[in-house]
């Protein structure tokens, strides 16, 4: 795959990883990135995104040729749509909603939908952040999507814990996070709602720090085996979602 105009590529990875996906504007694979191994996470294991109800059917073939076969939706209930093409037959969707039952809103440092809840969420959620690791770890052959409404707030905590147990540096971590930031207008524009990029912005400024830092600092207090045990998995699910990001499992 070639880069897109204007798209600076991540710094360990010499390729573009965004899914041209009808109906999708930011979905992107997370294999190709380097390992502290000196392995590169496996293409087609899994792909990030945001909500897949807009796909037509040429996007949900595309996603299918793709390898993809099961689906992690991360959307609250009151968050789905009617799909507007029918979903392949063969296909798994799992709901598995991150939001906690708990309002986020006393502990988070007012940083929702930037990367500066991150930290407290894994805190304070394991077990909501697990579950989507043992639906990656237990899926059937073949590839998977992780999704929200935007694939970006979400998405890109469970991103950040997935590349995390993989081995991926910091760098690269932040650098796919960022990537989210230029797809969100096209994304906003299909919806028919304002731009909220700026606002989204704005409580990192506030608080005198970039995304690529927060979310550098998130992966830096992160012990993925020991957050993911605090979750409730077992070594062999943790092992199993590692050797699905690095392309040892079939």
């Amino acid at each position: 795959m070639e880069h897109l105009a204007g798209e600076v590529p991540c710094p360990g990875c010499a390729v573009n990883r965004h899914l041209d996906l009808e109906g999708c504007f930011n979905s992107r694979d997370l294999g190709g990135l380097p390992t502290a191994e000196g392995r590169r996470t496996a293409v087609g294991a899994v792909i990030r995104s945001d909500s897949l109800h807009r796909l037509t059917a040429r996007g949900w073939s595309a996603l299918w040729d793709h390898g993809v076969r099961t689906v992690v939706d991360m959307r609250n209930a009151d968050e789905h749509q009617p799909d507007a093409a029918p979903r392949p037959r063969g296909l798994e969707t799992l709901s598995l909603p991150l939001a906690p039952s708990t309002p986020m809103k006393p502990w988070s440092i007012g940083g929702q939908g930037t990367p500066l809840y991150y930290r407290r969420f894994l805190e304070r959620f394991p077990q909501l952040t697990a579950r989507v690791v043992r639906a990656v770890a237990r899926a059937a052959p073949g590839g998977i999507v992780v999704h929200c409404v935007a694939g970006r707030d979400r998405t890109g905590l469970v991103s950040l814990l997935l590349l995390a147990l993989a081995g991926v540096s910091s760098a690269d971590i932040a650098h796919d996070y960022a990537l989210s930031e230029e797809r969100l207008a096209g994304l906003y524009a299909a919806a028919g709602e304002p731009d909220r990029r700026n606002e989204l912005e704005a409580p990192l400024r506030r608080a005198g720090i970039t995304a690529a830092a927060a979310v550098a600092g998130a992966v830096a207090s992160l012990d993925p085996v020991a957050h993911l045990r605090a979750g409730g998995l077992t070594d062999v699910e943790i092992e199993a979602a590692r050797m699905r990001l690095t392309g040892r499992l079939c």
